[in-house]
C-alpha cells in the first residue's frame, strides 16, 4: 500500500512533464495541424487548432467568410478575435518577427451610458506602431497609461451639422465624426476611453442620428499597425535553455536573443548562411530556394522599356525564387517594383547588378530586398539610385556544383562569389571569356562571340578564322598592284588627313558654340537674369555675392579632377577648389532640381549669401551655366565633428577634449539660434548632425550644407514638407506629421549631444550585433542607471559629474517627442554659454567675478540658477501623467 502510494506523484509528474512537452515541443504538435488560411502559409510557433502552437496568444482562425464562395480571401486573426494578421512579403505568417495586422471593433453607444473603453492587450505582443481612424460623435477620446492612473487626449469627435455617413467622416477624418489617434512605439497594451459630453442623453441630435451611425456606434479602425512577438514562457535565453523541455530553439544552425526592450522573453533566429523556421527540428536550412527552370512557358519579359530577363520575373513560375519576381505596376510609365518603397531602374544580368530607385528615406542597414523565407542577396553600392550587386543563392561555389538541380550557372559560364563588408553573400555567374549573353537563362544563355565581325582584329593580308570562345589569324598574300595599292594608299590617306583635320577644326568651332548656347540657355533657365537683378539691387548682395562663370569653377578644380572630390553627401557631390585670388573654396554640385526648386533656389541664394556668422559656412556665390547649379563655399580645412569623434573612436588619433567640445556644441548652437530668429527670414537647417558641424584651422565649429534647408517667414510657425534628414537624427514627430519647425533642428541637435558625451554613432552596432538607435539607447540607460556609468572614458576623466549631468539633462529635453516641451535654440546656447563660464571661472587661477561670468553668458545669473534647478524641473516633469518620450521610443532596435 505504502508503495502505490510513492509511485503515484512520480506518474503525476511524469503525466505534467509529457503535457508540457506536448504544449511547447514543435516535434510533438498533431500532424494534421492547418498549415495554410487560403494562399498564406501558416509557421510554428503559430498555428490553428489545438496542439498546433507554442503558446496560447500564438493561436490563430482562419475566417472563411462562412463558405459563402464570395470572392474576398479568408482573414487570419488572433485569438482575440479582433486582431486580424496580415500575411508577409513572402505569403506566411510566423516566420517574421514583425506583423503587419488589422484592428477593427464597434462599440455600440447607449443612451444614460457616459463613457466606453476598449483595451488591446495580447501579453506575448507588443505594439510597435499604429495609427487608428475612431469614427463616432459628441466624445472625448483619451488613450489610458498603463500602469497609472494618467491618460493622453489625442482629440475629441464632434457631431456634423447635417446628416453624414461613417464613409464621408472617415474620408477627411478632421475631428468631425472621425479623429486620428497615433500611438507610442512598443507599448505592451493600450486602452482607448471614450467619454460622452452630455453623459450620454441623445440631446438635439435624434432627427441626425436617424439617418446615420455616427450617434449610435464608436468604430475604432486601424489605418495601419504593427506588432512583434517573443516567447514568453521564460525570461531569458539562459533560463530556457536550463529548461530544455521548453526551449523554442529546436532547430540545428539556431541561435537565441534576449528581449531588447522589456528584458522578458526571447526570440530565435537561423546563424548566418542558414534560413527557414528555427522554432522546428531542421528547420534551419541551407539555401535551397534558387530554381534554373523556368517553370511556366511564354513568360513576359519587358515591362514598358525595362527588360526583365531571367532568374528575374513578372509572374508565378517565371523567376528563379521569390526573392526576384517583380511586380509591373505600370507597363506604360516603365514603373518595375519590388514593392511599394522599391522602384527597379534596370537589371543587368552580365554584372549582377540590379538599379534600384527609393521612394523613402532609408538608412544603410535597410537598403537590402528581404522576402520571408529567403536569404539577403543584395547588396547596395549607391546613393538615390542604388546599383546593387546580387548573388543567385546563399551558396558557395563549391556547395553549389555539388547540387546540378539547382545550380544557376548554364553552359559556356563560370561561378564568382559575391562579397560584402559584412561578409559573403553567395555566388553569381559570368559568361566565360569570348561568350555574351544570360548565364542564367538555359533558352538564351551565353553564345559564341564572332571576333571576325570586329574590323581590323587581325593583321593586314591576315585571314580571320572564328572559334567557339576565341578566333586566330592566318596569313595570305597580295601579288597584284601591290606598288599601285601603296600608291593609292598614300594618297587616300593623305587626303583623309587634310580631311580629317579640316573636319576636327570645323567640329571644335561648332561644339564650342553648342556649349555656348547651351550655357546661356541653363543660365536662363536657372534664372540667372533674376539673380542678377537681385544682386544689383541690394548693395550688401553685391559686395558679398558672385555669380561664377563654368570655366572659373573648371580651372579652379582641374576641370572637376576625381582627386579634388572632398565628399559625397545626401544633397550632392563637394570639390576643392582654389579661385584665381588664392581663395580655397569647396564647390558643391547638387542633385537634380525641379524647376519649382530652381526658382526658389534663386531666392534661397540671395538670402544665405548676406548670412555673416563666425560659425556658419560662408557662401561665395554660384553658377548657373550648368543644368543644376553650382555653391562656393569657403573650404574648411579640418573635416568634420563626425570625423573626429568617431575617428578617434576607432583608433588612438588626435581626440578632442571636454573644453573642446563644448565650445564646439556651443558655437553650433549660436549658428542655429541665428538661423532661427536672427536672419530676417527664419531658416530651417532640417539636416543638423555632426557630419555637418565642420572645423576650421583652429577647431572652430562651422555649420554647413543647407541642400535641406526651408526658408519660413517670421510670422510662421511650421512648414509642411516632404520628409527628409538623416536616420538617427531625424524629428520623430516630423516624420510622422510632416510638419517642420524649428524645434526639429533642436531634437537633431540633442542627438549630436548625446554624440559628445557617448562618443558613439547615431546607429551604432551593439554587443550582440544588432543595430541601435543612439538616441533610444541613451534614453532607456539613462533611466535605469546614473548617467556617468554610459558616457565615454574620456569624458567621464575630463568632465565634472555636474556639468556631464547637465549635459545629459539638456539632452534630454531636446530629445522630447513633442516640439511644445523641447527648449528653442535660444536657450540652448544660453544653457551651453553657462556651463562654459562656470567651467572657465572654476579652471582659472583667479576666479571670475559675478560681472565676468554674466557678461560672458549674456544674461543674469538669475538664469544660470534656473538651469542649475533643471535636474529638479526633470523629475517633476517625469511625474506628470503623460507619455514619456522613453515610453514613446522603447525599442532600441531599428525597424525593419
Amino acid at each position: 500500500m505504502s508503495r502505490h502510494c510513492v509511485t503515484l506523484p512520480v506518474i503525476i509528474f511524469g503525466l505534467l512533464q509529457m503535457a508540457v512537452a506536448l504544449y511547447s515541443n514543435p516535434s510533438s504538435t498533431h500532424p494534421n495541424c492547418t498549415e495554410r488560411c487560403g494562399n498564406v502559409s501558416i509557421q510554428y510557433p503559430f498555428g490553428i487548432g489545438s496542439g498546433c502552437f507554442r503558446q496560447p496568444d500564438f493561436s490563430l482562425t482562419c475566417d472563411d467568410g462562412g463558405g459563402g464562395g464570395g470572392n474576398q480571401p479568408p482573414k487570419i486573426f488572433l485569438h482575440d478575435g479582433i486582431t486580424e494578421v496580415l500575411p508577409d512579403s513572402g505569403g506566411t505568417v510566423g516566420l517574421s518577427r514583425l506583423i503587419d495586422v488589422a484592428i477593427s471593433h464597434t462599440i455600440f453607444m447607449a443612451p444614460g451610458i457616459p463613457s466606453y473603453n476598449f483595451s488591446w492587450n495580447l501579453s506575448s505582443f507588443t505594439m510597435f506602431d499604429g495609427s487608428f481612424n475612431v469614427t463616432g460623435c459628441d466624445f472625448d477620446i483619451y488613450i489610458q497609461e498603463p500602469g497609472t492612473n494618467g491618460s493622453l487626449w489625442p482629440c475629441t469627435n464632434r457631431c456634423p451639422q447635417s446628416i453624414t455617413t461613417e464613409t464621408v467622416a472617415r474620408h477627411d477624418c478632421n475631428g468631425t465624426g472621425c479623429c486620428i489617434v497615433y500611438l507610442g512605439i512598443s507599448v505592451r497594451d493600450f486602452q482607448l476611453k471614450f467619454v460622452r459630453h452630455d453623459n450620454g442623453a441623445r440631446g438635439d441630435h435624434d432627427a441626425l442620428s436617424n439617418g446615420s451611425a455616427l450617434w449610435d456606434t464608436i468604430n475604432i479602425t486601424s489605418n495601419w499597425a504593427q506588432i512583434y512577438w517573443d516567447i514568453d514562457d521564460q525570461p531569458t535565453c539562459a533560463r530556457a535553455k536550463e529548461k530544455n523541455i521548453n526551449y523554442a530553439c529546436v532547430s540545428n544552425h539556431s541561435q537565441c536573443f534576449d528581449d531588447e526592450v522589456f528584458d522578458v522573453g526571447y526570440r530565435c533566429a537561423c546563424n548566418s548562411g542558414y534560413v527557414g523556421n528555427p522554432f522546428v527540428v531542421d528547420g534551419c536550412k541551407r539555401d535551397e530556394g534558387y530554381s534554373p527552370n523556368q517553370l511556366k512557358e511564354n513568360c513576359s519579359r519587358s515591362c514598358g522599356n525595362i527588360s526583365v530577363p531571367y532568374p528575374f520575373g513578372l509572374e508565378e513560375g517565371c523567376s528563379a525564387r521569390k526573392l526576384f519576381k517583380l511586380n509591373c505596376t505600370n507597363a506604360t510609365a516603365s514603373m518595375l517594383q519590388f514593392d511599394d518603397d522599391r522602384v527597379v531602374a534596370f537589371i543587368n544580368v552580365t554584372g549582377s547588378l540590379v538599379g534600384i530607385r527609393f521612394t523613402s528615406q532609408f538608412e544603410d542597414g535597410q537598403l537590402g530586398i528581404y522576402v520571408s523565407g529567403e536569404p539577403d542577396l543584395f547588396m547596395g553600392l549607391g546613393e538615390s539610385v542604388v546599383s546593387m550587386h546580387w548573388a543567385a543563392a546563399n551558396l558557395t561555389c563549391d556547395e553549389a556544383l555539388k547540387n546540378k538541380s539547382q545550380y544557376a550557372c548554364c553552359s559556356n559560364s563560370k561561378c564568382l562569389g559575391v562579397n560584402s563588408k559584412d561578409g559573403y553573400i553567395g555566388y553569381r555567374c559570368k559568361c566565360l571569356d569570348g561568350f555574351q549573353g544570360n548565364p542564367y537563362s538555359i533558352s538564351d544563355g551565353c553564345e559564341d562571340i564572332d571576333e571576325c565581325k570586329t574590323q581590323h582584329i587581325c593583321k593586314e593580308n591576315e585571314v580571320c578564322n572564328n572559334v567557339a570562345g576565341s578566333y586566330y589569324c592566318t596569313k595570305t598574300t597580295k601579288q597584284q598592284g601591290l606598288v599601285l595599292g601603296v600608291i593609292i594608299g598614300l594618297c587616300v590617306g593623305f587626303g583623309i588627313l587634310v580631311s580629317c583635320l579640316g573636319g576636327m577644326l570645323v567640329i571644335r568651332r561648332w561644339k564650342r558654340d553648342i556649349q555656348k548656347q547651351l550655357r546661356r540657355k541653363y543660365f536662363r533657365k536657372n534664372q540667372g537674369l533674376l539673380l542678377e537683378q537681385l544682386i544689383s539691387s541690394d548693395e550688401n548682395a553685391r559686395n558679398n555675392t558672385k555669380i561664377f562663370s563654368l570655366e572659373e569653377l573648371k580651372k579652379a578644380t582641374n576641370d572637376f579632377d576625381t582627386s579634388r572630390i572632398l565628399g559625397r553627401g545626401g544633397h550632392g557631390m563637394v570639390y576643392k577648389g582654389i579661385l584665381s585670388d588664392q581663395r580655397v573654396v569647396a564647390i558643391k554640385i547638387s542633385k537634380i532640381m525641379e524647376q519649382g526648386e530652381i526658382d526658389s533656389f534663386i531666392n534661397e541664394v540671395a538670402i544665405l549669401s548676406q548670412i555673416n556668422h563666425r560659425n556658419i559656412v560662408r557662401l561665395f556665390g554660384c553658377c548657373l551655366e550648368t543644368e543644376v547649379p553650382l555653391l562656393v563655399y569657403d573650404f574648411v580645412s579640418n573635416g568634420s565633428l563626425f570625423e573626429i569623434l568617431h575617428a578617434a573612436e576607432a583608433s588612438n588619433d588626435f581626440q578632442l577634449s571636454w573644453d573642446d567640445c563644448l565650445r564646439i556644441a556651443l558655437e553650433a548652437a549660436g549658428a542655429l539660434y541665428y538661423l532661427h530668429s536672427s536672419a530676417s527670414v527664419s531658416i530651417f537647417h532640417r539636416d543638423v548632425k555632426s557630419s555637418n558641424i565642420l572645423l576650421d584651422g583652429n577647431y572652430t565649429a562651422k555649420v554647413s550644407d543647407f541642400g535641406a534647408s526651408r526658408l519660413v517667414p517670421i510670422d510662421q510657425t511650421h512648414v509642411v514638407t516632404n520628409i527628409q534628414g538623416t536616420f538617427g537624427y531625424l524629428d520623430p514627430e516630423y516624420y510622422h506629421t510632416g510638419q517642420l519647425n524649428e524645434k526639429s533642428d533642436v531634437y537633431s541637435f540633442g542627438v549630436v549631444l548625446v554624440e559628445l558625451l557617448l562618443r558613439k554613432k547615431p546607429v551604432f552596432t551593439n554587443e550582440t550585433g544588432t543595430k541601435q538607435n543612439l538616441s533610444n539607447y541613451f534614453l532607456w540607460e539613462k533611466k535605469m542607471k546614473p548617467v556617468t556609468e554610459i558616457v565615454a572614458s574620456q569624458v567621464l576623466e575630463e568632465a565634472t559629474e555636474e556639468e556631464i549631468n547637465m549635459v545629459a539633462s539638456l539632452a534630454e529635453k531636446c530629445l522630447r517627442l513633442r516640439h511644445e516641451e523641447r527648449p528653442t535654440m535660444k536657450l540652448v546656447e544660453m544653457t551651453l554659454q553657462f556651463l562654459r563660464a562656470e567651467r572657465l571661472n572654476s579652471s582659472s587661477d583667479v576666479p571670475a567675478s559675478k560681472q565676468e561670468v554674466e557678461e560672458l553668458l549674456g544674461t543674469s545669473t538669475s538664469y544660470s540658477d534656473t538651469l542649475l534647478d533643471n535636474k529638479a524641473a526633470t523629475t517633476s516633469q517625469q511625474s506628470k501623467g503623460y507619455y514619456s518620450l522613453e515610453q514613446e521610443f522603447a525599442s532600441t532596435t531599428l525597424p525593419r
